[in-house]
């Protein structure tokens, strides 16, 4: 059962989500509860300071705790200032009005923030896979969800790469997981390619996350967000598994594009919400399925400096390759992360691998146009553009020519039309 409204001619106003929320939450009951919402971090484009302030209103004075918890993965913390900004308040506001308010980054590297919840059995996630994997997988979360009596996911759907759109029960894993089902979901996801998977409403990585989260005992609500440009299109109300489903429908119809034909050159204009490549890289995975074959994505950030800043060493190391130079040489690299290795191939797209020649043929160029000095570039296996030589205005108006800019790259996901 979901309630909400989406749109693709309008946006919603405030009062519409106020209205549906005030239905969801009075049949949740949740006065004298301890509440937890589970929110995105600021890499995700979503209206959070208006639903800080409407859970505050709803909830403040009624719940015995109204906290959040801010889903990483393996994303940096944010530090109190950015928080602050992410949910809209000042520091005087935090220290007042908001004072008894908890907002935790979620820390999936450290061990005693953890708790195992249950195991999915190879044989399960066999069938659930079609085969692709036989291994048991322990699922881990953030234990803080356990001194809550309920929780309310809260965020944005759009298409995504491991999971084919995010939402739902994918802000408990990767969101507040630990490292096994965050390694094991991405590295799916990359074997089966994040070519296929992306704009796809039902995968197997979504099979995988929806059983995961089935071990956590404890009420959940979602509250589902599709935003289009600054503002909402869409809000669902459910369960997460329903809640996704509404929103997964409206994110398709608002956030792919489809063209005539493929692009042999895009310049991906990357916002600086994305502050490394690790999450910059939605500059490329997005446009992929529009790129001809040798065609060329530009990921143009000036502002960027730094390939992860969790994950760079172990980049550094394996550099971006496409899967089968991962799959067909699997002893050398079957120790490093799988979401690192998933990474790698997001990044580089497909291709091909000869393991008796070594030669590694991605089906598309990949520049970073950033600063990411050349050198470390292609060491990593990666083209290089100065980003001082990019004039934009050079790449507008061009489609026709098979050009492309793309402003505001991350979010909307193009294909071809067939």
């Amino acid at each position: 059962m979901v309630s909400g409204k989406g749109y693709v001619n309008r946006l919603m106003t405030e009062d519409e989500v106020r209205e549906l929320m005030a239905g969801a939450l009075a049949v949740a009951r949740l006065d004298g509860k301890k509440v937890l919402v589970i929110i995105p971090d600021a890499t995700r484009t979503a209206p959070i300071p208006m639903m800080f302030r409407l859970f505050h209103s709803f909830l403040g004075r009624t719940a015995a705790a109204l906290d959040y918890l801010i889903a990483l993965g393996t994303h940096q913390p944010m530090s109190e200032n950015a928080i602050n900004r992410l949910v809209g308040i000042t520091p005087a506001e935090r220290a007042g009005v908001y004072s008894k308010v908890g907002i935790f980054n979620h820390r999936w590297d450290v061990a005693e923030a953890l708790a195992t919840v249950g195991q999915i059995s190879a044989d399960e996630i066999k069938e659930i896979t079609g085969g692709l994997m036989h291994e048991r997988v322990d699922v881990r979360l953030n234990k803080l969800v356990f001194d809550y009596d309920q929780i309310i996911i809260c965020g944005p759907t759009f298409p995504h790469e491991v999971v084919g759109f995010s939402g739902g029960n994918k802000y408990f894993f990767p969101g507040i997981g630990g490292d096994t089902v965050i390694n094991f979901s991405h590295w799916l996801g990359a074997v089966i390619t994040s070519y296929k998977v992306i704009g796809t409403k039902h995968t197997p990585v979504r099979r995988v996350i929806d059983r995961a989260a089935g071990f956590i005992d404890r009420p959940k609500l979602c509250f589902s967000m599709v935003v289009k440009g600054d503002g909402l299109a869409g809000f669902f109300v459910g369960s997460p598994e329903d809640a996704y489903e509404a929103a997964a429908d409206l994110s398709s119809k608002l956030h792919i594009r489809w063209v005539e034909k493929p692009y042999r050159r895009v310049l991906s204009i990357m916002p600086k919400m994305y502050d490394d490549i690790w999450t910059a890289a939605k500059g490329m995975y997005k446009l992929e399925p529009a790129i001809a074959d040798g065609g060329e994505v530009v990921v143009y950030a000036p502002h960027i400096d730094e390939i992860s800043y969790t994950h760079g060493r172990l980049i550094d190391e394996i550099g971006y390759h496409v899967r089968d130079y991962f799959v067909k040489q699997w002893d050398r690299f079957k120790h490093y992360p799988g979401g690192v290795l998933a990474h790698s191939t997001h990044l580089r797209g497909i291709g091909t691998y000869d393991a008796s020649s070594g030669d590694e043929k991605p089906r598309i160029k990949v520049t970073l146009a950033t600063g990411i000095p050349e050198e470390r570039c292609r060491r990593v296996n990666l083209d290089y553009l100065d980003p001082g030589r990019v004039n934009v205005d050079e790449w507008r108006g061009r489609e026709t020519e098979g050009i492309l800019l793309v402003p505001k790259a991350g979010e909307m996901l193009y294909r071809v039309k067939t």
